[in-house]
């Protein structure tokens, strides 16, 4: 019980120091850290309205593409290494039914 009256008469000594313009400024709460604004490089801007500068992609655009990128790369990859067995495994149950 004394510390909660210790704390709130240091709160009303604090208050009653401070000068009456200082009072409202404390009071408006401040964004330090927040620099969402200000733009530090270039702007980025979607894949298909610069697609030869992949620096200046937004950040997601430039993650779609490049997992789609790699996926064709390994799809194209799978495709060429095992193409032509199964057609030949089709063939030969085919003649064999000839």
């Amino acid at each position: 019980m004394a510390t909660l009256a210790a704390v709130a008469a240091r709160r009303i000594a604090t208050v009653a120091r401070t000068p009456a313009p200082c009072k409202a400024a404390s009071l408006i709460p401040r964004r330090g850290l927040a620099g969402a604004a200000d733009h530090h490089g270039h702007p980025k801007v979607n894949c298909w309205q610069e697609p030869m500068n992949p620096a200046n992609w937004k950040e997601e655009h430039f993650v779609i593409v490049s997992l789609t990128g790699w996926g064709l790369v390994f799809y194209g990859g799978y495709k060429f290494l095992t193409k032509g067995k199964g057609k030949k495994e089709e063939n030969t149950v085919e003649t064999a039914k000839k």
